[in-house]
């Protein structure tokens, strides 16, 4: 195949890592679809006061583009995104970028091979390889409390940040403890008149000061040869260790949790009350295990109140709590987190014989090494199902998952093929293994958003960097089968226009 044509659905980091990558490679025709204005994804949504990535900048950026000017170790939103559109620009995949242009459907043409991609304006744009990059932390999720239009205030979702809503001097509710919460809290609290904090559930916090680097230590960034490689590949194992305390919950886990405890207890000292409130009742690790070195000070503020009574519902005049006590509050800010497990989602994507995507995932989400499902020809997924990291850098599987859909494409060529398609047996041998290594994990140990409604881990990859990183290294053609190129029309009597696509073994 010449010049394959690719289309890309979502311009965040996934999109643009992979576009990259096929560029690099001298695949010439890609486009990448873009429901917002622009490029960015999670980094031009999320705007909150506080937002910034809680893995530090030189591991939680690509190995091939690398800055020794980041502000401080944690980057900010405004540095990622501004980062973004600087890589996007150096790599000549920002013109690449259509935005405004919202992907509603996908659909594979048996008797042409080719992937038809519907927009929401109703234009429609044929791939013979499609990549979806839409993320698993793209959909605001809302929780489902009762009477949640009633409320005569003013509201909205953390991830959709009314930038025109003076919070001064007003009585504010936060609902949700995650980490948008922990980020957004402590920079409203000492301007608002009264902030209430409901929580679910308590979290296990690990220290960050993301104070700005000092002018010595930006200098030896830039001119001490080696500390930047040091730096990252220091971050990489600190990021292992911490897989490796929830791989290990009995043994290197019980040292996460002590450090955290002992962190927690220090922050909350001279306040028990508050200190038994926040205290999580889970395995260290089961859920996201939080960096935040100001988030329970903000909560020990005299303008401050945690609320642990679960909601019931909203009233008009604010959330009301099951002991029937109502919240009276001016505005409302859902830190609720995304539907993580949805992943493209409400997208319909339909595959070879006309199997639905939202049927094929009935009892979870699952592809091969996170990337291909049987019956897709051609369709990867990045950040797909089992890719997220719970002690690292996305980007690091990002990097992985563009070169290995890379070489996918380029054994498709290689073969004279149209497509291909990985191997039912394969992709479920590999599931069952992936799903195995969670036993005994502290993954396993609660109910998280890693999680679907049936316990399956669906978000989350079992082990380590290191491991991926090994598992996608090189695409076995044995582990996928290569749909012939249809015939052209007429190609043999009698066979009008019709055309053949038969899998070559």
């Amino acid at each position: 195949m010449s010049n394959p044509r690719v289309v890309i659905v979502g311009a965040g980091f996934g999109g643009l890592t992979a576009a990259i990558e096929l560029r690099r490679a001298g695949f010439e025709d890609v486009a990448i679809l873009e429901r917002g204005s622009g490029l960015g994804g999670t980094w031009r949504d999320n705007t909150y006061p506080g937002a910034a990535c809680d893995v530090p900048s030189h591991l939680y950026s690509l190995s091939y583009a690398q800055r020794r000017d980041w502000s401080r170790l944690c980057s900010p939103q405004d540095e990622i995104l501004r980062y973004l559109h600087e890589v996007a620009r150096e790599h000549g995949v920002d013109r690449l970028v259509i935005p405004d242009t919202e992907v509603t459907a996908c659909r594979w043409d048996d008797a042409r091979a080719v992937w038809i991609v519907e927009t929401a304006g109703g234009a429609t744009r044929e791939a013979d390889a499609l990549v979806l990059a839409t993320g698993q932390l793209h959909r605001p999720a809302f929780p489902p409390l009762p009477g949640r239009e009633r409320f005569t205030g003013h509201a909205f979702h953390s991830a959709q940040w009314d930038h025109d809503y003076d919070l001064r001097d007003k009585r504010v509710a936060v609902i949700g403890t995650g980490a948008s919460a922990v980020q957004l809290v402590p920079e409203i609290a000492p301007e608002v008149a009264r902030l209430v904090v409901f929580q679910r559930t308590g979290n296990w916090f690990l220290p960050r000061r993301n104070r700005a680097y000092p002018r010595a230590w930006r200098t030896a960034i830039r001119r001490l040869p080696g500390l930047q490689a040091w730096r990252r590949r220091f971050v990489f194992e600190y990021g292992e260790s911490l897989t490796a305390m929830i791989r290990h919950p009995r043994t290197a886990g019980r040292l996460g949790a002590a450090r955290s405890g002992a962190f927690m207890r220090w922050q909350l000292r001279g306040h028990p009350a508050l200190r038994r409130a926040v205290w999580p009742d889970y395995t260290f690790g089961c859920k996201r295990v939080l960096f935040s070195s100001a988030f329970l000070p903000a909560l020990a503020r005299t303008n401050v109140d945690l609320v642990t009574e679960p909601l019931a519902q909203m009233t008009p005049a604010g959330p009301a709590t099951a002991d029937g006590r109502v919240h009276d509050v001016d505005c409302v800010i859902y830190a609720t987190g995304f539907r993580t497990t949805s992943f493209m989602f409400p997208m319909e994507v339909t595959g070879a014989g006309g199997a639905s995507l939202r049927e094929t995932w009935r009892d979870g989400a699952r592809a091969y090494l996170g990337m291909a499902v049987p019956g897709y020809p051609s369709m990867f997924i990045m950040y797909g199902p089992n890719t997220n990291t719970s002690g690292g850098s996305i980007l690091v599987y990002l990097e992985a998952q563009a070169a290995y859909l890379r070489q996918a494409l380029e054994h498709v060529e290689a073969q004279g093929a149209a497509a291909l398609d990985v191997r039912p047996e394969v992709a479920t041998a590999e599931d069952q293994a992936v799903q195995a290594r969670f036993g005994g994990t502290a993954w396993t140990r609660c109910d998280s958003w890693y999680r679907n409604a049936s316990g399956r881990v669906v978000a989350n990859w079992p082990g380590y960097m290191r491991e991926y990183l090994a598992r996608t290294a090189r695409v076995d053609p044995a582990d996928f089968r290569f749909l012939a190129r249809p015939e052209p029309a007429g190609a043999r009597a009698g066979a009008g226009p019709q055309r053949r696509a038969i899998f070559k073994e």
